[in-house]
């Protein structure tokens, strides 16, 4: 699966798997790490700066009410990606110094319950102006409604379901990329 969406451009992979322990997870971040280096693409560990450090990976995402950004960074080398997940426009405050950030749910969806109402394209498109960073869209997204992510403001974003169901979604999806960070070559 994961080959089969980065041979279509997919340009990062956030490890994210909540439910496994530090060894069986290192081991699956090792494995996905060789995948992304063939293809060119960053790989990000979810929440375990440790795992990230241990497999090369390229930064960490931290989750909400995870470890603060500022720690991430004198812990993994310089150069390394440090990003967070916000939910509301007030979460802004506690991710200074992120990278990037990963704003939703954009739309429904089943794999953000308990995360509020979706933000919608107009809380989006708030959000990046004051974000003072690059903002990816999640929650909801499709082939069909990602351009409208895109013209928001969004630098990229964050897919699940739908690659996850079909990886040819992806075929002829071409967004434009606002800025290179998750670019190994650039």
């Amino acid at each position: 699966m994961i080959r089969e969406v980065l041979a279509r451009g997919v340009g990062a992979v956030q490890l994210r798997e909540k439910d496994l322990d530090g060894g069986p997870l290192l081991a699956r971040a090792r494995r996905i790490r060789e995948i992304c280096d063939r293809h060119g693409a960053r790989l990000l560990v979810n929440g375990r700066v440790d795992v990230a450090l241990a497999c090369g990976a390229d930064g960490v995402h931290l989750p909400g009410g995870g470890l603060p950004v500022h720690l991430a960074r004198k812990l993994l080398p310089p150069g390394s990606l440090v990003g967070s997940s916000i939910h509301h426009h007030a979460d802004l405050e506690g991710v200074q110094g992120a990278d990037y950030v990963i704003f939703g749910p954009l739309f429904e969806t089943a794999s953000k319950p308990g995360y509020g109402p979706a933000q919608g394209i107009a809380g989006l498109a708030g959000l990046v102006a004051a974000a003072g960073m690059p903002v990816v869209g999640i929650g909801g997204i499709t082939p069909e409604n990602a351009s409208d992510v895109i013209a928001a403001g969004a630098s990229g974003v964050a897919m699940m379901g739908a690659p996850l169901a079909d990886p040819a979604c992806l075929a002829g999806l071409a967004l434009p990329m606002r800025t290179p960070f998750f670019n190994r070559q650039g």
